[in-house]
This record gives C-alpha cells, sequence and structure tokens, in this order.
C-alpha cells in the first residue's frame, strides 16, 4: 500500500468519524475540501466497497492527466482559482485543448486539489430567485474596480462598466484606466449597444453619481449629460435604492465573475489589450458555457432575444462643457479631492452642475447662470469635506404622526388625507420625504386658506407629489400679495378747488359772435 492509499484510508475513517460526531455533509465537505456529493458517497460505503473504488480508480483514465502539471502549478501559485476560472486558462493556453464539460474540468481539478493537497477557500454568496422577464425587456447595468498585476510587478488600478440581458444572460464589459464619468459611461453604453446590435426597452441602475444627483423623493435627477443622452436613446431607466443589490442581482455576479474569472491574476499590458483580451473571453467563456442558473448558454439565448431588442444606430457623443462641476445628492461638490458643501436645497432646484472659482484663499461657487451660492476656506491637503452643518433626514416621528400634522394644515382633514394617500400610492418609498417637504412649505404661513386653495387646485389637476404641490403654493402666495393700487389723483388749483364749486362760468352773447362775422 503506497502513501496515496495511506492517505485515502485515512480520509475516509475521518469522514465516518466526523459523521458520528454529528456533522452535515456541507461541513465535512469544507473540512476536507471536496464535493458534499462525493462525502455522502463515501459514507454510504462499505470499507469492502471503499476498497474496490480506489482500486477501480488506480486504472481509470482521465482525459485532462496531459495537463496536470499546468493545473497544479496554477493551484499551487493561486490555491483560491476556481474550476472555472481553471477551464479558461487551459483554453487559452492550450488550442488544442479537447472538448470536455465544465463538469469534468471541475472534477479535474479537485483531483488535483485533494493529490497535491491544496485547499480551497470558499466563501458563497446568495441571492433570491426572479421570474423570467419578456426577451429585450431588461438590462443591468454595473461598475467595478480591480487592482491588475503589471509585468514589472507593480499594481495598476483599472475600472469597467458591464451590462447583462437579464433574460438571454448575454454579458459586455468594458475597461477604461480611469474612473468613469458621465461621458465615458454614455460612450460604455454606445459600446454594449453596438455589442449587441440593439438596445432594450429598460436599464436597471445602482444610484452612481455619474448618473443620478439625487433621488429628489422619488423624482430621480439625472446628471445633465446623462440626461441628455437617455432622452437621445429613449430607453426606460430603473435605479435602485441604497443597499438593494438584489434588484440587480444578475449584473451583480457579473461583477463577481469579471474578478474571480477573467481578471484574476492576469497582467495588465494596457487598456486597448485588455479590451482585446475581454472580447475574447467573452466568446469563449463568459457567452459560450452554459449559464448556472438558466441551465442555457447565453449565446443562443441571446439569438432570440436580440430579435425583440430596439434598433440599434450609431449615436455620435460630444464633449461636454468645460469647467462645470457636478453637485452631488449629499450636497458637496468635489474639487481637487476635497468635498465643499452647498446650502440645503440647492440640488432640490435642480441645480445639477456649477462653476468653482478659486481664489487664493476661498472657493467660490455659482450657478450656471453666474448666481453666487455660497464660499468656503480653501481647504488645504486632500480628501476633506467643508462643510456648514450637516443634514440628515429626521426620523423620529413615524410616518403616519407627519401625515397627521400635515393634514392638520388645512380646514379639511379628509380631503388632505385622501391627497396625502394619493402621494403614498405613488411614491411608496419616499413617503417620509414628501411629508417633509410638504411640512416644510407649510410652515412657513398661517394662512389655512392658502394651504386650501393650493391643495384644491392640485387635486383639480391632479399634481400629486411634494414638489408640485411646492410650486402651486408659491404661484398663489405670489398672486394673493398682489394688491391694485389707483393711481393718486391731485385736483386742479390744489386747495382752492372745493371753494370754487359753486361758481357760475362766464357765458359770451351770440350777438357779438354774429357782429363779428357780418363786419
Amino acid at each position: 500500500m503506497n502513501s496515496k492509499d495511506v492517505n485515502n484510508w485515512i480520509m475516509y475513517h475521518e469522514i465516518h468519524k466526523l459523521s458520528r460526531m454529528g456533522f452535515s455533509c456541507p461541513k465535512i465537505a469544507r473540512y476536507a475540501v471536496m464535493d458534499s456529493r462525493t462525502v455522502r458517497k463515501y459514507l454510504n460505503m462499505t470499507e469492502d466497497e471503499y476498497e474496490d473504488f480506489l482500486i477501480k480508480n488506480q486504472y481509470r483514465h482521465k482525459l485532462l492527466n496531459p495537463y496536470e502539471d499546468f493545473v497544479r502549478e496554477k493551484l499551487a501559485k493561486f490555491p483560491e482559482t476556481s474550476s472555472a476560472q481553471i477551464f479558461d486558462w487551459l483554453k487559452e493556453h492550450y488550442p488544442d485543448l479537447p472538448k470536455v464539460s465544465v463538469r469534468t474540468v471541475y472534477n479535474f481539478t479537485m483531483f488535483v486539489r485533494q493529490k497535491h493537497n491544496i485547499p480551497v477557500a470558499i466563501n458563497p454568496r446568495e441571492y433570491g430567485a426572479l421570474e423570467d422577464l419578456p426577451y429585450g425587456y431588461q438590462a443591468q447595468v454595473d461598475f467595478g474596480v480591480y487592482n491588475m498585476r503589471t509585468s514589472s510587478g507593480k499594481r495598476k488600478k483599472v475600472w469597467f462598466f458591464t451590462m447583462v440581458l437579464s433574460r438571454s444572460r448575454m454579458k459586455y464589459v468594458w475597461f477604461s484606466d480611469k474612473s468613469f464619468t458621465s461621458l465615458t459611461t454614455c460612450q460604455a453604453h454606445e459600446k454594449s449597444f453596438s455589442f449587441f446590435n440593439g438596445v432594450p426597452l429598460t436599464i436597471v441602475y445602482d444610484q452612481d453619481r455619474v448618473m443620478v444627483v439625487d433621488e429628489n423623493f422619488g423624482d430621480i435627477i439625472l446628471t445633465r449629460f446623462f440626461r441628455e443622452y437617455t432622452r437621445s436613446r429613449s430607453f426606460g431607466l430603473h435605479f435602485c435604492r441604497k443597499a438593494d443589490p438584489e434588484s440587480k442581482g444578475k449584473v451583480e455576479n457579473v461583477v463577481q465573475y469579471v474578478k474571480k474569472n477573467f481578471l484574476y491574476n492576469r497582467l495588465y499590458h494596457d487598456v486597448d489589450t485588455l479590451n482585446q483580451e475581454a472580447l475574447a473571453w467573452l466568446g469563449r467563456t463568459a457567452n459560450a458555457l452554459e449559464h448556472n442558473y438558466t441551465k442555457r448558454i447565453p449565446a443562443s439565448e441571446f439569438l432570440v432575444e436580440k430579435k425583440h431588442l430596439k434598433p440599434y444606430f450609431p449615436m455620435q457623443i460630444e464633449e461636454p462643457e468645460e469647467g462645470y462641476y457636478s453637485v452631488r445628492k449629499n450636497n458637496v461638490v468635489a474639487f481637487k479631492s476635497n468635498f465643499y458643501s452647498v446650502p440645503t436645497g440647492t440640488y432640490q432646484k435642480g441645480i445639477m452642475k456649477v462653476i468653482l472659482k478659486e481664489k487664493i484663499e476661498t472657493i467660490e461657487i455659482f450657478t450656471t447662470d453666474g448666481v453666487l451660492i455660497c464660499t468656503h476656506k480653501k481647504a488645504m491637503g486632500k480628501g476633506r469635506t467643508i462643510s456648514n452643518s450637516n443634514h440628515k433626514r429626521d426620523r423620529s416621528k413615524s410616518i403616519l404622526q407627519m401625515s397627521e400634522l400635515v393634514a392638520s394644515r388645512f380646514s379639511s382633514m379628509d380631503t388632505a388625507n385622501r391627497y396625502l394617500a394619493e402621494i403614498k400610492s405613488r411614491y411608496p418609498r419616499y413617503m417620509r420625504d414628501q411629508l417633509q417637504c410638504l411640512q416644510k412649505v407649510l410652515g412657513q404661513s398661517n394662512d389655512a386658506s392658502l394651504n386650501d386653495k393650493t391643495l384644491d387646485f392640485c387635486i383639480q389637476n391632479q399634481l400629486y407629489s411634494a414638489t408640485e404641490f411646492v410650486q402651486a403654493w408659491h404661484v398663489l402666495e405670489a398672486q394673493q400679495d398682489v394688491r391694485i393700487k389707483l393711481p393718486e389723483i391731485k385736483p386742479l388749483g390744489g386747495n382752492e378747488t372745493f371753494t370754487k364749486t359753486n361758481e357760475t362760468p362766464l357765458i359770451s352773447d351770440i350777438d357779438d359772435y354774429e357782429s363779428i362775422f357780418n363786419a
């Protein structure tokens, strides 16, 4: 009996020992670095059956045996490498690799790990199941960043944009050596649409600062450049709320797939070469292999989905104007690696871009129309936030209490409650923000008639949002303050006018005029 057989028998008895101690098959599998189904199979074997199994495997030929040294070298150098990435490396380095399944590569990788005692750390991620969407209906977009190794041993940070079609799982990825801006994000969209040769009906996003300025109580405010681009392309937008990755779990998986399968331990040369390698990877692996969840090949499914995409026509994207800075949704402006706050409500007024003027000791922030917003003392160093105060949402009161408080500002609380219920049905996730906006404007005046008049106007015109109510309130307030002033009439003659009202004017004799005409 050789050392390998001894190790196998030790493993067999260790598995049975852990089972008798009450450990489950998945826990034993993680401890023994093997598949849980293999553990279950060994537990169902007697010692005689296991001995026959070992004898049979000694003479079993493996199709990937010629590549054992390559796999062992990769696993020894990078123990956490997955079998999917091993499969991709084999296809990349051996063009004549025989046609094998993903499962065959997985079994061979686990065989090499057990043979040479190379364990792996497992960190699973869990996602909820979603129903399949119609073909061509939705795509999901996300960004990623990764530190790559260079040939000189240094590190190079790269950013990437990825889009996946929700039904077919067809993927696209584009890399950049700089962080994404509104311009490069729109360019990445164009490259994705060109790759798919079509445009989906709806795209799901995170609230990334290159696209979104602020949630605005549910009425999302986009950056100027991205807003103009989406209007030109005419596709639907859906933005997830914070800490809600399940809303776009498909593309979240793609980001991890790019990092762990394509980028992991790949050398960086230049961004053009990286994008060429990425296209090759998409063709041979990401879109060519059976999807683990759908059990279908994305490239094959895409042949059906591309018929349901909107037609794609190339679009020329022009450079944005220079010298403008975006107002972020937390009311700050980034300038030379520091952050300067703007007054509360600036982003609510729709200001997405501002102009910064740098003085010797101060920073002046202007609107695009040249109106001064605020002035800050110039920050020393980098990474500092210069702010006058912190603005946080008030959560001390429940939404029900806030609704009752707002409704009490009107004469008819029933009418106000119906109006608030309609707002809640339209903006259920932003009801607290809507109520806070209403509280702010209603607290500016004690004139109940103005509040009632505004409420009636909004109901008649179906204006069911806090921002529209505020606009109508200010318009009606301005009309109410208008007073028509008649000009003061000053009588001729000053104070003597009233003393002459009873005087009789002089009357000429008609005979005088006749004598003049007959002369």
